[in-house]
């Protein structure tokens, strides 16, 4: 691990992406990706808007009222504030969700962990390939998108910060995917400031870096909503809750209690609410950190730790009483795979692991009472939701990079 030599220009270093004073303007149009020119489909367009000296010269636009599961094709045009010529223009696509009662099947894929100096391609990770060539409807990023603080060099400022999203997610293997699949990116620790942080955290060896600017930086880097925890619906099949576990968080080091907490009196307050009023046929809880674990004994910064037990502990017992089979959990974080059944209370829960086989380790070794699977190897989760006869099904497959299956199970709903 290194810093940042002094004099060092962050611009000059090897992935950095200077920005510069200038105009976006996207346009979308309905449309199929291939094949049909648009002509004649709605078209929307933003209008030039200049591009945020304050935010790493980034803009954010924003399209409401999308109609459901419709592709949409998205161009977007860069232009210099200097002599107004255009300098870059890029397409992609996506396709929205269904309706709420529309059964259509849904495939999609989650990945956690990965770290630029252990990628296994010169322009990215395997992964990324070969979760395309599965054609999901989207994807999840389930945190630690980027190591501010165990990465070379370490981020110990706002410009270094933005310089970790920039060489990664200019990667090729990287950006081509995102061309063609969307997505929803959730934070951990590392992408804020520096292993197991809260906030308030004394940022030690990424001072002076900040919590609250890491946290700024997410939120120009991707497009985080409103609100850190959201859910979204995919048709008549699927439900996701995407819960945020840093930014309400108590002290790891508090004596443990009721008044301790990972997500909040609010946030939990919202969930409950929302997956009691739901009536998808597979409910996904989706966390940056494990909620049934096992973990290491040392760790103390998740549900599965003895230092969150009793919010733990209090999960896990609303999760059985008042929710079915038809609910699971999936989470990042943890540097392995794993699908593990909680032994008092049943809950599932499925370890996506890490981007490459080179960021995988750390396990406290293969549980019985736990374990219905467990590798220490990179790859993704892949998730199908679609009927049998009428009844809902999904199945969840381990990959390794390669996209090869590891491991799969398949449920049935009622």
């Amino acid at each position: 691990m290194v810093t940042l030599a002094a004099g060092v220009n962050v611009s000059s270093l090897e992935g950095a992406v200077p920005g510069a004073d200038g105009e976006v303007r996207v346009t979308l149009r309905e449309g199929e990706p291939a094949g049909d020119n648009g002509d004649g489909h709605p078209v929307r367009v933003s209008g030039w808007l200049p591009t945020d000296s304050d935010r790493d010269f980034t803009r954010q636009v924003v399209f409401d009222e999308l109609r459901p599961d419709t592709v949409y094709l998205v161009t977007v045009e860069a232009r210099s504030a200097v002599d107004g010529a255009t300098s870059a223009i890029e397409t992609a696509s996506f396709r929205t969700a269904p309706t709420p009662d529309q059964r259509r099947p849904i495939r999609f894929t989650a990945m956690t962990c990965q770290y630029y100096g252990r990628r296994d391609r010169p322009d990215g990770f395997q992964i990324y390939p070969s979760m395309a060539a599965g054609r999901p409807d989207f994807y999840l990023s389930i945190g630690d998108n980027v190591y501010y603080d165990n990465e070379s060099p370490r981020a110990t400022s706002v410009e270094l910060a933005r310089y970790h999203w920039q060489r990664m997610f200019t990667l090729p293997a990287i950006a081509s995917f995102l061309r063609s699949v969307p997505g929803y990116w959730l934070k951990d620790d590392h992408d804020l400031l520096l292993n197991d942080s809260w906030p308030e955290i004394q940022p030690g060896i990424s001072a002076p870096l900040t919590f609250e600017e890491g946290l700024a930086v997410f939120v120009e880097q991707t497009p985080a909503p409103e609100l850190p925890y959201r859910t979204v619906r995919w048709g008549k099949g699927l439900q996701l809750w995407l819960v945020e576990g840093r930014d309400f968080r108590s002290p790891n080091d508090m004596p443990d209690g009721p008044g301790k907490t990972i997500w909040g009196a609010e946030q939990w307050r919202w969930l409950r609410d929302s997956l009691l009023a739901s009536d998808a046929d597979w409910k996904i809880l989706v966390s940056p950190t494990p909620i049934v674990g096992p973990d290491r004994s040392n760790k103390a910064d998740n549900h599965a730790n003895a230092a969150f037990s009793h919010e733990g502990d209090a999960v896990r017992e609303w999760f059985r009483g008042n929710l079915d089979d038809s609910f699971l959990v999936i989470v990042g974080d943890r540097h392995w795979q794993y699908h593990s059944v909680h032994p008092e209370t049943g809950l599932h829960e499925f370890s996506v692991g890490p981007a490459s086989d080179a960021h995988a380790g750390g396990t406290p070794g293969e549980d019985p009472e736990y374990h219905r699977f467990h590798r220490v190897g990179g790859g993704f989760l892949s998730v199908d939701v679609d009927w049998v006869v009428e009844r809902p099904r999904i199945v969840l497959r381990h990959r390794d990079v390669s996209g090869r299956v590891v491991y799969e199970v398949e449920r049935l709903g009622s």
